[in-house]
């Protein structure tokens, strides 16, 4: 469950921080940043990229690099497809929830599970730019000459027990979000980049159901 967790919530296409992360200094005016946030996301109706995750854990010498490719679409569809090193696929269809790993697929019913659904919201918020409101996160702004960094800290005690905090890396040229960065409460990571970004192309409703 705590692996599909840190997987769900990268959707994403995010402790608070003291002080700004080397490199980055505060946003001073956070309701513009807000605001242009939302504007974009109002232009948005379909996301693809290809995506690198990379995970770290403090028990090994090394990172777990994987690679896939994701898609959004208005509204409410989502897919997350790992190709490598492992299959593994997520798919949620507005009310529905798909995930393949290993040949076999398992269909869930959002709605009925509070957690899920609570995950869903995120994801979906946080494509359109709804989730600088959302009351079970505290949120960071800082900025370089790049970037704005995004940090969220979750309030809710069960969000608590397996997420830090959520880092979004978001291009100053066209607000789309490059980098997301999951902190556990153990300090263990996972970054995803992502690459080859294409916005409002067509993309069938058929991706988002699994069989």
């Amino acid at each position: 469950m705590k692996k599909l967790l840190l997987l769900l919530f990268c959707a994403i296409s995010y402790s608070t921080f003291a002080q700004a992360p080397a490199g980055f200094k505060p946003v001073k005016d956070t309701t513009a940043f807000k605001q242009k946030m939302q504007e974009q996301s109002k232009l948005i109706n379909s996301i693809e990229s290809d995506f690198t995750q990379e995970k770290y854990l403090s028990v090994m010498s090394e990172k777990i690099i994987s690679k896939g490719h994701f898609q959004f679409k208005k509204v409410n569809m989502l897919r997350w497809e790992y190709n490598e090193p492992y299959k593994y696929l997520i798919a949620i269809n507005k009310d529905k929830m798909y995930i393949k790993d290993n040949g076999k697929v398992t269909k869930y019913d959002i709605n009925s599970n509070k957690m899920f659904k609570s995950i869903n919201e995120m994801m979906i918020n946080t494509v359109q730019g709804n989730l600088l409101n959302n009351k079970d996160y505290k949120a960071n702004f800082f900025e370089n000459e790049k970037f704005y960094l995004l940090e969220l800290t979750p309030t809710q005690k069960g969000a608590k027990d397996f997420l830090k905090a959520i880092q979004l890396y978001i291009n100053k040229t066209d607000y789309a979000v490059e980098k997301v960065k999951m902190i556990e409460p153990s300090d263990d990571y996972t970054s995803i980049d992502f690459s080859n970004r294409k916005t409002n192309q067509p993309i069938a409703d058929e991706k988002f159901i699994i069989k």
